[in-house]
């Protein structure tokens, strides 16, 4: 595995890196201290984005996307991470269950979402189901050439910025060796069809502007035209996702620890105290140490999930490591590095207290750190029938 930057990854980086600082840093205190995004620089992002092919990198190059390989895409995701989640979101990678649609499905969502026409959200976790997916309440009944759908979802990031919703639902049961569980299905909801309603959802300690919301379907009819992939297979649908979603949290948080240690380092380096730059204190200096031990062992392993996938070897393990590595990683450095700042650390003339506020959710969505140790103890356990 060689994970030295090409020249063609550093020219991308360099340019992410400028995009960051010249079009998202200048809006973060304002999306701070007013909760929003206002829509007009909504679009401003997002055309600059497009215009240099940062939008939909994710997505195939012959489909109109950047066609960036996962670990380059990492590298991408990574600068991205460095600002605000409210502005950086902007610049968006469409959810790769949508390489699932077919024939009319792609035309009418897969293909405006990589033209930056429409926007996608995910719709997964409920109030009685958050790790636990197959215990979801919501459910769609077969009716003909319909499916009627009933239940409530929530903690659905950016709802306000979709324009549709990718839908799992229970749609029947099965017996397994565990006994009966819930088969599920994939669903593309149009926001407004007639039975599904968007409720603002609950005021978040992390991620000012980046907003979650409540779905509610009552008797929502949508067309078997609209299942994405197979009836009953949304499970294997959702598999496909996570492991990619959790690389994209791994990177996003290295991106944090970047941008948190470098503002510690230089700090320690011209704070004085007791007529010393107070990095020169082992109390400071070991924390500086520590520091960058947990984020270059975050990057060697997000890096390595991230070359396994491209090289269609990495499994639900290795994403798990990668996720529990960097956002435990990201928890430990924006701690530390608002403690060498002291009193000012907490102040918001800088984006560290903001950084710190925001690490806190890094270890509960897309996958609780107690969810990612259970996935990889497992997969250590399985070969020896444990």
């Amino acid at each position: 595995m060689d994970f030295s930057v090409s020249e063609e990854q550093g020219l991308l980086i360099d340019m992410a890196r400028r995009f960051v600082e010249e079009e998202l840093y200048p809006h973060e205190s304002s999306v701070e201290g007013t909760g929003r995004v206002a829509p007009e620089l909504v679009e401003r992002i997002r055309q600059r984005s497009i215009q240099l092919g940062l939008y939909a990198a994710n997505m195939p190059a012959e489909l109109g996307g950047g066609g960036l390989d996962t670990l380059t895409m990492c590298m991408l995701d990574r600068e991205l991470g460095r600002a605000s989640m409210a502005l950086q979101y902007i610049v968006a990678r469409p959810s790769n269950i949508l390489m699932a649609c077919v024939g009319d499905q792609r035309e009418r969502y897969l293909l405006p979402c990589i033209r930056g026409e429409k926007v996608d959200c995910l719709a997964m976790t409920e109030p009685g189901a958050g790790s636990d997916v197959r215990a979801m309440a919501c459910r769609a009944d077969r009716d003909g050439s319909d499916f009627v759908i009933n239940g409530t979802k929530h903690f659905i990031s950016h709802a306000d910025l979709a324009d549709f919703v990718i839908l799992f639902a229970a749609t029947g049961v099965e017996e397994s060796a565990r006994g009966p569980r819930k088969r599920i299905t994939t669903f593309l909801v149009d926001m407004g069809t007639p039975g599904f309603t968007l409720r603002p959802g609950y005021d978040n300690v992390s991620h000012r502007g980046y907003h979650n919301f409540i779905l509610d379907f009552d008797d929502c009819r949508v067309p078997a035209t609209q299942v994405l992939g197979e009836v009953d297979q949304g499970f294997e649908v959702a598999n496909e996702w996570l492991g990619a979603t959790r690389l994209q949290v791994a990177a996003i948080c290295l991106g944090r620890c970047d941008r948190a240690l470098e503002l510690a380092t230089d700090y320690a380096a011209t704070r004085k105290q007791f007529g010393q730059t107070i990095g020169k204190f082992q109390g400071v200096g070991f924390k500086l140490a520590d520091m960058e031990l947990r984020r270059k062992s975050a990057e060697l392993l997000t890096y390595e999930a991230a070359w396994k996938h491209d090289q269609g070897a990495m499994n639900d393990a290795d994403a798990a490591i990668a996720k529990l590595a960097a956002s435990e990683a990201l928890a430990f450095i924006a701690d530390e590095a608002l403690q060498i700042h002291g009193g000012m650390g907490l102040m918001s003339d800088l984006p560290l207290e903001r950084i710190w506020r925001d690490a806190r959710i890094e270890r509960i969505w897309e996958g609780t750190s107690e969810i990612q140790r259970l996935i990889i103890s497992r997969s250590m356990l399985r070969p020896l029938e444990g």
